[in-house]
């Protein structure tokens, strides 16, 4: 029976959703074909992950994978993190764009992104708001016309460092390019001035705040609460710098739950705190979020607040997959403070499909000589690399597990 003459290309099957639903997953075509319990084992390629959690492919909401200073290569993290749709937030500006669509069109995963307000993009650490010039309306609008089916929003950062004497100009500016264009803006806090309620109180329904449990910037009034009333959309936005325990569970107690769920991953997040998103997950579980609610953070919510495809296991979906192990231990965690937690899960990737197709395995590259890295991090870099070199430069199998490819013929003497 050849491959197109069974009923699907792909059955995982036996997996469980993050509501403890047992259901089998059937591909055809990269497509999501159905998805139910005790699906017709009918496929070319079958696999079976009895009780293990599948969900989605995960939807990062906030990465940074475009050239420059910030940026990752995301296949080297997305095969063992699950993490399908990385939407870049603003690495690139309108002078830089097409260097974030050569890295899109490269990397076996979506790679949806947002604009950012300065047009030179995030070229180096900061400061790209600091001349008004570079951030220009018309020239912002042209750029999201033109690239429709890349860009989903506009990225503002407003921190000192970063607009300089310009306050929330820049985000004014952002705000009005994503009111002409029809898309949100996602708005990183942090270092004050300008003040947190400025820039609160000129978002619309639908805009982002990432780093919205920042032990700096630290959104606990007002202005926060009513921003989320009017439809303002929290974002975790974890970072080398932007996320703390003990204000996200302030808000926790003061009814501000997170919408959605995102590293901020980076050159300097990368190798920690952040390291990636099911990492992150587990510190919201850790804060009391349950398994249900930091999958829907991930999926469903990103999907949503962005107009993505995928974010759901229904026909019609893109097969973007992944299936985890839900380890019940108790699993340390730490913030950006180096504050530290107890989740009680862990989930360890065991499988990441993209369009249909497992993600292969991907080595990173090395570290960018201007990230810093404290001694520790240097030393487990080493060793991991030296733990690679031993086990790639070790034989596969002994002889016990070669086969004969060509025998030699059986000639009498």
């Amino acid at each position: 029976m050849g491959a197109r003459d069974v009923t699907w290309d792909l059955l995982v099957a036996g997996g469980v959703t993050a509501d403890g639903t047992r259901t089998d997953v059937a591909v055809r075509d990269g497509m999501i074909a159905a998805a139910g319990p005790a699906l017709e084992r009918d496929a070319a390629q079958i696999v079976d992950v009895p009780g293990k959690l599948i969900t989605p492919g995960l939807i990062d909401l906030h990465t940074h994978v475009g050239p420059g200073y910030w940026g990752i290569d995301p296949d080297a993290t997305a095969w063992y993190s699950g993490v399908t749709t990385w939407v870049d937030a603003g690495s690139a500006g309108a002078y830089t764009i097409d260097g974030l669509r050569r890295v899109a069109a490269a990397s076996g995963v979506r790679i949806p992104a947002l604009l950012n307000i300065s047009a030179v993009g995030l070229a180096g650490r900061t400061g790209e708001s600091r001349d008004l010039g570079n951030c220009d309306v018309g020239l912002a609008v042209d750029t999201l016309q033109q690239h429709r089916d890349l860009l989903r929003g506009i990225k503002v950062r407003i921190d000192r460092d970063t607009v300089g004497d310009n306050g929330v100009e820049p985000l004014r500016r952002g705000i009005a390019a994503g009111d002409r264009a029809g898309v949100p803006v996602m708005v990183h806090i942090g270092t004050t001035p300008p003040s947190l309620d400025e820039v609160l109180d000129l978002l619309r329904p639908g805009d982002i705040v990432t780093h919205c449990a920042s032990g700096i910037a630290a959104p606990l009034g007002p202005a926060v609460h009513a921003a989320v009333e009017r439809g303002v959309l929290l974002d975790i936005g974890h970072g080398s710098g932007a996320f703390a325990f003990d204000v996200l569970e302030r808000q926790l107690e003061a009814g501000l739950r997170p919408h959605t769920i995102s590293t901020d991953l980076h050159a300097r997040s990368l190798h920690g705190p952040v390291f990636d998103l099911p990492t992150t997950m587990a510190k919201l579980l850790a804060a009391g979020l349950t398994l249900r609610e930091v999958v829907t953070a991930t999926t469903e919510a990103p999907a949503r607040a962005l107009g993505l495809r995928g974010g759901r296991l229904t026909p019609g979906a893109p097969a973007d997959l992944a299936v985890f192990s839900v380890k019940e231990e108790d699993f340390e965690v730490t913030d950006a403070h180096r504050q530290v937690r107890r989740s009680p899960l862990r989930l360890v990737n065991e499988l990441t499909y993209a369009r249909g197709r497992a993600l292969i395995p991907k080595l990173p590259a090395p570290v960018p000589s201007w990230i810093p890295l404290t001694d520790p991090q240097r030393a487990a870099l080493a060793h991991r690399e030296r733990s690679l070199r031993a086990l790639l430069s070790t034989p596969l199998v002994g002889v016990d597990g070669l086969a004969e490819q060509f025998p030699r013929e059986n000639r009498s003497s």
